[in-house]
């Protein structure tokens, strides 16, 4: 499939949800590369060394205050948000859902699912204020109805679920108003979640994401991607 693609995003805004470390981190780090200014988005941002074109941002996706506050110093020091990467995530329990804690369930939903709705919720005016604003949803092919479900963990393969029907959902509501949504799967990679004896590196999970970042306007939305190539939902 042949997109249209930023070479550059010199001059645009992102911000990257969990990017303190693994996936997240290597995501804001790959947008900086490409010129962007990253609002890195963590509970603590004293884990974050800033630099040139890189601010660490206090965000607890499962706080809306932080949520709303995040928004406002972006809007305040920038007047624009390009791009928004929603990737913070817990693992949750693990076992199928009838073995697990309902505060394991809660914690992971409201981590992974409420999180990248509240946070997209708020994004949207900075976003739709410019034709060609871009969310990438990091997903998992543990949330696809078309493959053997991760029975092993289920409330998390439940909440990455929930995260494709978001981008659908943000799709089907702003594409009209030039807003372009896609989810993302990362792979097994080398991360807290995915454990040391994943064969992908961080840089390697956050390749397409970042690809997805650098969408134009008028590009694929509403799609579900792994390794730059349309998976099935």
């Amino acid at each position: 499939m042949t997109v249209e693609l930023h070479d550059s995003l010199d001059g645009q805004v992102a911000l990257v949800t969990g990017a303190n470390r693994g996936i997240g981190k290597a995501i804001a780090d790959g947008l900086v590369d490409l010129g962007a200014t990253v609002y890195a988005g963590v509970r603590s941002p004293d884990g974050v060394e800033e630099r040139e074109n890189l601010r660490a941002i206090r965000l607890d996706v499962t706080e809306e205050a932080d949520v709303g506050s995040a928004m406002d110093r972006i809007e305040r020091e920038t007047e624009r948000l390009d791009v928004l990467v929603n990737n913070a995530a817990v693992p949750g329990p693990d076992g199928p859902i009838g073995e697990g804690t309902t505060g394991g369930i809660d914690r992971v939903l409201a981590t992974n699912l409420r999180g990248p709705m509240l946070t997209s919720k708020h994004a949207l005016p900075l976003l739709l204020s410019r034709n060609g604003g871009r969310i990438v949803n990091v997903s998992s092919t543990g949330g696809q109805f078309s493959s053997d479900a991760d029975r092993w963990r289920g409330p998390y393969s439940v909440s990455k679920a929930g995260v494709n029907g978001l981008t659908v959902q943000l799709d089907a509501t702003y594409a009209d108003d030039g807003l372009v949504v896609n989810a993302a799967s990362p792979g097994w990679t080398r991360t807290d979640l995915g454990g040391p004896e994943a064969p992908r590196s961080p840089e390697e999970g956050a390749d397409t994401p970042v690809w997805l970042a650098r969408f134009g306007p008028g590009a694929p939305g509403g799609r579900f991607w792994e390794d730059r190539e349309q998976i099935e939902w």
